[in-house]
């Protein structure tokens, strides 16, 4: 019998998606200048002109054979040397090449990491507002989902809520800053808390707990706001990385899984993703991407229009009197819904052409996601929109 799991992920595709969907049909019924769609996280600044420098360089210049072939499961180790360079060069951590394990961006990278950590019935905790498809990734390696939501108004993590969590079958907790769908950067504070409640959990229940940080986001911050580095913090940390959005190259697929040295047994735990990555079929990611983001490690595509697009949002929609999250970093708003049912606020915005993401399928009610990567001309077209929209409110 056909997998019904499967059959119904396949058949239910995500919200976020949903409503894609639908703005693609607006846009052929009136017009795409006419909706104002703000569902989907695809970056909407072009890559660094120097990726399409670097695999022309490459098409041209390297022995076709050696580009096009395979290249070790873990990644070509040349690769491999510059994301631990990288990381070396930003951070004191101590990376090798021999920890680092190149992917198919963060979902390959994710779903990796829990698959080599988890034992059936193992707890994973997720920080909401989290991405919904972290559930899927969870529920797929064998794993149980333990929600806890953060603090309303600012999303840092209430750490009542969390040390309550946090049981004998708790192995591993996100952390995801800056956050999707928030846009809000975990602080220092934050960091540091959150490793000394986990050093002390894992003591008192005799276990390990690890840190798996998903970072497609580390770059996109913006007001020289720092990110804390997990692995500075904590030891069992695990990052979770990509390049989508910042090269702007989502459809590219490519990233990595950095294991910290300071992880117990961390030359064993790399041995299980590298099984898992086996076991799933995700060894050897392309090696054209390979060998060209390593060539660029700390760039970023032009980051600033999203500040612009950010800024231009808040101080808007602030003045026609919605509420909305900080967003320090990422280029999502998360914005208080004017009533309790988000998805009903949601629909409502779709009559002034509003395509908005409701909170529940990031498991926080009350609130909308809209990403801001979008161009500037549509946000501002869109402006007057969300006063109409408001306006019912009053």
């Amino acid at each position: 019998m056909i997998s019904e799991k499967m059959t119904e992920l396949g058949l239910k595709s995500s919200v976020i998606r949903e409503l894609f969907e639908y703005g693609n049909k607006r846009k052929a019924e009136i017009g795409e200048e006419n909706v104002f769609d703000f569902s989907l996280g695809n970056p909407s600044v072009p890559a660094p002109q120097k990726v399409n420098q670097i695999m022309l360089k490459l098409l041209t210049e390297k022995d076709p054979v050696t580009l096009h072939g395979y290249t070790s499961a873990a990644g070509a180790m040349s690769v491999r040397k510059a994301m631990a360079d990288s990381i070396n060069k930003s951070f004191k951590v101590n990376a090798t090449p021999d920890l680092i394990y190149m992917t198919c961006g963060a979902a390959a990278s994710l779903t990796i990491t829990l698959n080599a950590l988890l034992n059936t019935g193992d707890e994973v905790i997720v920080l909401a507002p989290y991405f919904p498809e972290y559930k899927v990734f969870i529920e797929k390696a064998g794993g149980i989902v333990r929600v806890v939501k953060c603090r309303d108004g600012d999303f840092q993590i209430d750490f009542n809520a969390l040390e309550k969590a946090i049981n004998k079958n708790t192995k591993a907790i996100i952390v995801n800053s800056p956050n999707n769908p928030s846009g809000v950067v975990l602080s220092e504070e934050t960091i540091i808390t959150l490793s000394k409640l986990l050093n002390k959990k894992s003591q008192e229940l005799n276990t390990d707990i690890y840190i798996i940080s998903d970072e497609p986001y580390r770059e996109l911050v913006y007001c020289d706001i720092k990110v804390p580095y997990i692995p500075e913090y904590y030891d069992n940390a695990v990052v979770c990385y990509s390049f989508s959005k910042s090269l702007s190259l989502p459809g590219e697929r490519i990233g990595y899984i950095f294991v910290s040295p300071k992880v117990k047994e961390a030359k064993i735990l790399f041995a299980a993703v590298c099984g898992a990555g086996r076991a799933l079929g995700y060894v050897c990611a392309p090696s054209l991407l390979q060998y060209t983001v390593a060539e660029l490690v700390g760039e970023t595509a032009d980051i600033q229009v999203y500040k612009h697009n950010r800024d231009l949002l808040v101080k808007a929609l602030t003045n026609y009197g919605y509420t909305v999250a900080k967003p320090d970093g990422a280029f999502y708003l998360f914005v208080k819904s004017p009533e309790r049912d988000a998805t009903s606020f949601s629909e409502r915005a779709k009559k002034y052409e509003l395509l908005l993401v409701p909170s529940d399928s990031f498991g926080y009610e009350g609130y909308v996601r809209l990403s801001y990567c979008v161009s500037t001309k549509m946000i501002e077209k869109s402006l007057p929109q969300f006063k109409k929209l408001m306006d019912e409110y009053r």
